[in-house]
């Protein structure tokens, strides 16, 4: 264990050397947060990290750590955050960057608890992509990639742990004044314009309007 510990030591020390700037993105399913992470990957040099993606490439390598994964999301288990915030700590490191968009993470108040004990790093603000359910049901249900959860009663689902789940997480960030809500029922080029003002330079008027909106992940992982 002391191996294992003063690994995860050493990475903490070697990120928080590099002072990284963290955004947590969050957002219901068919909100929109995957092509405005990319747009913000593209236009601002930020590495986006999703949760999901990472323990599903962990899975797919076949290493023993994988398997496990599998068999506890199997089984019906929740995959502990310790793991996930392992390979979001491993992610960074590799990166060789300093400002990350965390997609889809933290799920829950725990998961939120747990990244910032494990990781010393607090988020420099939440991206919150608010979106009305029924649009989010519509563009999930027209999106047809084949995938299993892309029915509508899973969807429904699917928003109703997302909103129980994340609501304190929002809230929590929220009361320190950094969450930046976004309207994502718009179309994409609008919603982006909403993101550059939150990324580019500085503007205390749009970030001011921003911050006073208020609002809306136990560890749910489809694969």
């Amino acid at each position: 264990m002391g191996t294992v510990e003063a690994a995860n030591k050493d990475a903490n020390g070697s990120l928080l050397e590099k002072n990284p700037s963290v955004v947590f993105v969050l957002g219901g399913p068919g909100s929109g947060k995957g092509t405005q992470c990319a747009n913000i990957v593209q236009n601002f040099g930020y590495t986006h990290l999703s949760a999901g993606d990472l323990l599903r490439a962990e899975i797919k390598s076949g290493s023993e750590n994988g398997t496990m994964i599998q068999n506890m999301i199997k089984e019906g288990k929740i995959v502990p955050s310790e793991v996930t915030i392992k390979l979001l700590q491993k992610a960074m490191q590799e990166s060789g960057n300093d400002k990350f968009l965390i997609d889809g993470f933290p799920r829950n108040e725990e998961n939120r608890a747990a990244f910032e004990k494990v990781t010393g790093i607090e988020p420099a603000f939440v991206l919150f992509f608010d979106c009305p359910e029924e649009e989010m049901e519509r563009r999930l249900l027209s999106r047809n990639q084949g995938r299993e959860d892309d029915n509508i009663e899973t969807i429904r689902k699917r928003f109703k742990v997302f909103l129980e789940s994340s609501l304190p997480v929002i809230n929590y960030y929220d009361a320190k004044g950094k969450v930046r809500k976004i309207d994502a029922a718009r179309p994409i080029e609008e919603v982006f314009e909403t993101v550059k003002a939150i990324f580019g330079p500085k503007n205390d008027k749009v970030i001011s309007v921003l911050v006073a909106c208020s609002i809306v992940s136990h560890f749910v992982i489809i694969v």
